[in-house]
């Protein structure tokens, strides 16, 4: 049994929280949150709470460190828990800037503890068959990958409260909250890392409405369009838009002898189909094992599969986790396009 500690009291508690309880291979000992830790700690009866990750790697003893708090924070907490040789997975996007990610990329390599990059909807069935499909060669030769998620949470009527969210420098965003997941997914799908990128970001609403009828201006981006190059004639495309009038999600494989199309009203629920010049044919997906937790949360099946790999990269030093090193891919990408900040 694997002790954690979560560093982070949004995401981490709704999510990286039940996903380490739930599975047999970890315990959850502590929990760090500059507001919150104390009381959600109590409630959920985690034995320790601080309000930073320092404190609790000075104030307990873990294994793992989970690092769920704001962007922000993430190159100085996983640095922080490198130093003191803990195995550490952490949230997207990796960093706010590449300094940073190749920093924290290299403080891996040194440590040589497992690390690992939350990109959770790897697991998302459809998308673990699409990509044994291209694996397999059932789809040859591959020559585009194309992914669009669309959303309404940042058209101009919608209202936000104001934070660290809509602040560029901040690492806010479509761009980090979003986008890094689809590149990772492009990158993973054709199985590299690309030779080019291209893209930009765009802000339509930068004029926004709290609850309370407060404004304040966003200086983020609520959507962002990126081409990759893989080279051999392969590219992707990718999308992401908050300002649309319907939830979609569709990712699209599309190789010279068919297309793999898996589609639906968000990033969960996708409907895989098989098409080519002859038939159109739905293709049955294999349901995560852990999908009686879906209950909990959504993310919550995928995070544990997730961590079924790191259990592997702890114990082995090989398995199917994001890497930090591709992390670092994803945020070069993001960096091409004008995402995050250039202090390190």
């Amino acid at each position: 049994m694997y002790k954690v500690g979560i560093v982070g009291s949004g995401f981490g508690v709704r999510a990286h929280l039940p996903a380490f309880s739930a599975h047999e291979r970890f315990e959850v000992t502590a929990l760090a949150s500059p507001h919150s830790a104390k009381q959600i700690a109590a409630k959920r009866n985690i034995p320790h709470a601080y309000s930073t990750c320092r404190e609790l790697l000075a104030g307990c003893d873990v294994d793992v460190v989970s690092i769920a708090g704001p962007p922000f924070t993430h190159h100085d907490d996983v640095l922080a828990a490198l130093e003191a040789r803990k195995h550490v997975i952490c949230e997207k996007p990796f960093a706010l800037n590449l300094p940073q990610a190749q920093a924290m990329l290299d403080a891996g390599q040194r440590t040589e503890t497992a690390t690992a990059v939350m990109h959770e909807f790897r697991w998302v069935p459809a998308r673990l068959a699409l990509k044994e499909l291209v694996v397999n060669r059932h789809l040859i030769p591959l020559r585009q990958v194309e992914i669009t998620q669309l959303s309404g949470r940042l058209r101009a009527s919608v209202q936000r409260d104001n934070s660290w969210w809509f602040d560029r420098r901040r690492g806010g965003g479509m761009a980090g909250a979003l986008l890094s997941h689809l590149i990772d997914a492009a990158n993973w799908i054709v199985g590299r890392a690309p030779n080019a990128s291209t893209g930009y970001l765009r802000t339509a609403n930068p004029a926004r409405r709290e609850a309370n009828g407060n404004t304040f201006t966003s200086s983020v981006d609520d959507g962002c369009f990126v081409l990759l190059d893989y080279g051999d004639g392969v590219i992707a495309r990718l999308a992401v838009d908050g300002t649309a009038a319907v939830d979609s999600f569709t990712m699209a494989v599309h190789a010279e002898n068919r297309t793999a199309v898996a589609s639906g009203t968000d990033a969960f629920d996708l409907r895989l189909f098989s098409v080519d010049a002859d038939e159109t044919a739905e293709l049955q997906c294999t349901p995560s094992p852990y999908e009686k937790f879906r209950a909990i949360d959504a993310h919550v099946p995928l995070v544990m599969q997730l961590l079924d790999e790191f259990v592997k990269q702890i114990e082995t030093g090989t398995s199917a986790v994001p890497t930090f090193a591709e992390a670092v891919a994803t945020q070069r990408i993001l960096a091409a396009i004008g995402y995050g900040t250039s202090v390190s």
